[in-house]
């Protein structure tokens, strides 16, 4: 079962339509209990990291818990943002710190948002993107985030820059991009994701 949490700021009706897809079962909820005896989790997320944060802040102990246990961990888009210590967006609010870095704007010279479909490079071997590489992902962020250990990064997309579209390590992962948006190549990491060993 695969229960994605409602915070109140993720797109759950997409992530739910891309597990849907593939034959998933999954649940949608915002009960600590649940969540806490959940295998598989997943954090998508839309909006400003700093409301994601103050949302997310009654989930903290039960997400560190998870990730800690090493069970399968998914954020997606924001959801990979607050997975870092820190962002420019949103100054002296902290993430989750669960990946070492922060996240910050795109520079100047490239078109912000980044909105569209952009392809990605595998980096690391990461489970989640097994099968994938050179395959074309939808972003829509205008954050993206710094990553203090290269070996955590999965996969990057060349957007004028590299930006960092996956990150990985044990258990834990997360995507820039919107796999549930993002056609067969996206289906395939949600069913990656389902396919790990808790």
């Amino acid at each position: 079962m695969i229960t994605i949490i409602d915070y109140k700021s993720g797109n759950l009706k997409s992530i739910s339509n891309g597990f849907r897809k593939i034959g998933a079962d999954y649940q949608i909820t915002d009960d600590k209990e649940i969540i806490a005896n959940s295998d598989y989790l997943v954090l998508p997320g839309v909006g400003a990291f700093g409301s994601a944060m103050e949302n997310l802040k009654p989930f903290e102990d039960v997400i560190n818990e998870h990730v800690t246990d090493d069970k399968p961990f998914l954020g997606i888009c924001l959801g990979q943002q607050v997975l870092m210590g820190e962002s420019e967006e949103s100054p002296g609010v902290k993430g989750l710190g669960l990946f070492d870095g922060r996240v910050e704007r795109l520079p100047e010279g490239v078109k912000i948002p980044h909105m569209g479909w952009n392809r990605l490079k595998v980096c690391n071997n990461s489970p989640i993107l097994e099968g994938i590489d050179g395959e074309y992902f939808y972003f829509v962020h205008s954050y993206h985030v710094i990553a203090d250990d290269e070996d955590i990064i999965a996969g990057t997309c060349d957007y004028g820059m590299e930006v960092v579209a996956s990150l990985s390590e044990n258990n834990l992962f997360s995507t820039q991009f919107h796999p549930e948006k993002s056609a067969k190549a996206g289906l395939k990491i949600l069913k990656n994701f389902t396919n790990l060993e808790k």
